[in-house]
């Protein structure tokens, strides 16, 4: 065995890989995605997402009709059509449920390798730190997308089912065609992704901060919560522009004839700002951190 090891000969490339190593082959996306697609936790997940819309029309089926449309809301105007259904899921899931989705795929990433011990075997295979982090938030941005579009999605099946495919109308007064309000509603799943990417930066610098899951999920949450009860303090006045969460709902601005894109360009600037912040302080804490576990 010595002498056929000392014939042996390794070579190394000019960035000091031995020779055949290539580590944009090392932990596919698929491989990735396959995985976190397998966890129970990910399947759950998307099985409440498809059930949410049955259970809120359940609840206007079944609850009290009487003087259902009085003050012409979104809410009392959520069974006048499919697109008002999907527009009511929207605000209904945008304050807290949405959120915590986002929070959910990209603070469990780093956190739960560390958490189960295997985030060193990784790093030892060995992947790069940065393609590790990469290929785990783009496997939680994917995931992340498809709740946000599979919930709208299975809005509008059944809003279209109970409530048929009727104008959408907002709550003062105007009123969109069928095939416009879906284009609407693409702007808005895509606003709303946007506006969370703040979210998902937070999530991930908190993931790879700490070796506890619950603490990166909890800890994004809790701030989006604390943003949006300060947002409700009208004494901050204009500094509440520069809160993350004050723009969220900007995107209901496109139910309208003349849609205004100034409250969606603010939160969409808003939410790349803070993301890029926070995503780049979790690429220096990844890079930098001592992994033990």
């Amino acid at each position: 065995m010595v002498s056929a090891a000392s014939h042996e000969h390794v070579g190394s490339g000019s960035d000091g890989a031995v020779d055949g190593f290539r580590q944009g082959r090392t932990l596919p996306l698929r491989v990735e995605l396959a995985r976190q697609l397998r966890r129970r936790r990910t399947q759950l997940l998307l099985g409440f997402l498809v059930l949410l819309p049955f259970i809120l029309w359940a609840a206007f089926e079944f609850g009290t009709s009487g003087n259902a449309r009085r003050s012409g809301g979104f809410v009392d105007l959520a069974t006048a059509s499919a697109p008002n259904f999907v527009v009511f899921v929207l605000f209904a899931a945008g304050s807290f449920l949405l959120p915590m989705i986002v929070a959910l795929f990209f603070g469990d990433t780093i956190a739960s390798e560390a958490s189960w011990s295997s985030l060193k075997y990784l790093l030892a295979m060995p992947i790069p730190r940065g393609r590790l982090l990469r290929q785990k938030a783009v496997t939680s941005g994917l995931l992340s997308l498809l709740a946000l579009v599979l919930l709208p999605a299975v809005a509008l099946l059944v809003g279209v089912i109970f409530y048929g495919a009727g104008e959408a109308v907002s709550p003062t007064g105007d009123a969109i065609a069928f095939s416009d309000s879906l284009l609407a509603m693409v702007f808005a799943v895509a606003y709303i992704a946007v506006n969370l990417l703040w979210v998902a930066a937070l999530a991930l610098l908190l993931s790879v901060a700490t070796d506890a899951p619950l603490g990166a999920v909890g800890g994004a949450v809790l701030v989006s919560i604390l943003s949006q009860i300060l947002d409700q303090i009208t004494a901050l006045e204009g500094i509440r522009d520069y809160l993350p969460t004050h723009f969220a709902f900007a995107w209901s601005d496109l139910i309208s004839t003349d849609i205004d894109w100034s409250n969606m360009t603010k939160g969409a600037f808003s939410a790349v700002t803070f993301a890029a912040v926070f995503g780049l302080l979790a690429a220096r804490r990844f890079r930098t951190k001592d992994i033990t576990s």
